[in-house]
């Protein structure tokens, strides 16, 4: 059992005996033999301790992916890197990057649909999952029962954070399907004892008349099907999401509940505290926002070794206050690793420490962009998050709008479509004024701004397609 192997490498670390009378949030490390709880408390093991915990798993994971991979063995041996070189985590940046592409060119070859990466003879395999195809040929992602344990695992780092415990019933208003979605959120919070509601074949009406049926507390979703749903349950069913009994709300999917404005609209919607999350299907969930919402979110020092690299040297940063393209390893994934994987997600270092006494580093104001979404627009590099704060932090404006980047002869030209409220018609002077102001304030550049009847353009259930780069 992974959690089994965990628990040994902890135990040499550090164990307590805390007679706790809830389930810890690490609480799938328990000694089953012993009547108390024991936690391994690595969630505030010293920096030094942490860190020599990952590269003693960085260099297992390496050498396992060497062992039962011909995709990883060609790519070690080309770059001359073995286990054995990886004296301390400086020496990982020597290791090569995986990519998207790669995987989709991995696929190609046997044994099928996974190809040369995967690293369990294929009746080992129990999982499949998919990316979403976003951004293109989607990428199969094979998974052992052990592997998927440990998904739920990580999951349980992110809910215990966040205040989830077995008091509470969860509603996870998604039609679960080959895309990872909030599969593994649902098994961790079932592990963590709480009671789950899969509101898949559900639609957005009865799906709010089911959480207020069943006095749900807890909710998973993207931001934008949160704040659809508010919408909803306010203008067709005459239902005030306020006056659920949801108090927490745990978002992944996109970055938009690390955005300050967005979070803000969330919360006052649903009068619930609203909490980020950060994974991939390919990587896991290696990060999350906890309880005390310092502005930052934490990485799962215990599970992920995560780099931020310069995205022009890539050279690793290190320090706060410079951004970079985050390298995430997994360190427990074993049917196809996931070592040094470049996400493409945008993120910088916290200076800060957290409130909450964890040690794990953090990241300041979660992902705040992808480096395949950012893109230069009239000679400045444009991030569309920067738009979203824009739109949603200004009251009458409506929570969904569209961009749409275009050439008129040789000089760029963007568009931004936005809501404008029923109440607020009268102030639409004001408001394109204020609109405009703000954007040349944020994003330096000039949009031509089109005005749109409320609840015209349109609503996504899971990942949002606003920006449309037509150039």
């Amino acid at each position: 059992m992974l959690n089994e192997a965990l628990a040994i490498e902890v135990t040499n670390e550090q164990w307590y005996a805390v007679g706790l009378t809830e389930k810890p949030s690490t609480w799938g490390f328990v000694m089953k033999d012993t009547p108390e709880y024991w936690n391994p408390l690595i969630e505030t093991l010293s920096p030094e301790k942490l860190r020599a915990l990952q590269l003693k798993k960085f260099r297992r994971i390496l050498q396992w992916a060497y062992d039962n991979s011909a995709f990883h063995r060609s790519l070690y041996d080309k770059a001359a890197v073995k286990s054995e070189d990886i004296r301390s985590l400086e020496d990982v940046r020597h290791v090569p990057k995986v990519d998207k592409a790669m995987l989709r060119d991995i696929q190609s070859k046997a044994p099928f649909p996974y190809g040369d990466a995967l690293c369990v003879p294929i009746e080992e395999v129990t999982e499949f999952r998919q990316t979403s195809g976003t951004t293109g040929q989607p990428v199969y992602q094979p998974d052992t029962w052990q592997d998927w344990e440990w998904w739920s695992e990580c999951w349980c780092y992110v809910l215990w954070a966040q205040g989830y415990r077995p008091a509470d019933r969860v509603f996870i208003p998604f039609g679960y399907n080959i895309f990872v979605a909030f599969w593994a959120g649902h098994y961790a919070a079932e592990k963590i004892g709480c009671e789950v509601v899969p509101g898949g074949v559900l639609d957005t009406r009865a799906r709010v008349l089911k959480i207020r049926e069943l006095n749900a507390t807890a909710m998973m979703s993207t931001p934008t099907y949160v704040l659809a749903m508010a919408e909803v349950a306010k203008n067709r069913l005459g239902i005030d999401p306020a006056s659920l009994d949801i108090n927490k709300i745990t978002c992944a999917g996109e970055p938009g509940a690390s955005i300050v404005s967005t979070k803000k609209r969330i919360q006052e919607a649903w009068g619930a505290k609203v909490y980020d999350h950060a994974g991939a299907t390919e990587i896991g969930a290696w990060s999350f926002e906890c309880a005390e919402q310092p502005g930052a979110m934490h990485v799962n020092d215990a599970f992920f070794l995560v780099e931020i690299e310069d995205i022009e040297t890539g050279e690793v940063i290190h320090e706060p206050g410079r951004r970079g393209r985050l390298v995430i390893t997994a360190f427990d994934r074993q049917a196809m690793p996931c070592i040094r994987f470049d996400s493409k997600d945008i993120a910088e270092w916290a200076s800060e420490t957290c409130p909450c006494g964890r040690s794990f580093r953090m990241i300041k104001g979660g992902i705040v962009g992808r480096t395949d979404d950012i893109t230069k627009v009239k000679g400045v590099l444009l991030a569309p998050t920067a738009i979203e704060e824009v739109v949603r932090g200004i009251d009458g404006l409506g929570a969904e709008y569209e961009v749409v980047v275009s050439k008129a002869g040789d000089a760029d030209q963007i568009t931004l479509k936005v809501e404008l409220m029923p109440h607020a018609q009268e102030r639409r002077e004001a408001l394109e004024a204020m609109l405009r102001d703000s954007l040349r304030l944020m994003t330096n550049l000039r949009y031509d701004l089109e005005f749109h009847e409320y609840g015209t353009l349109a609503r996504y259930a899971v990942k949002a397609r606003r920006f449309k780069d037509l150039r």
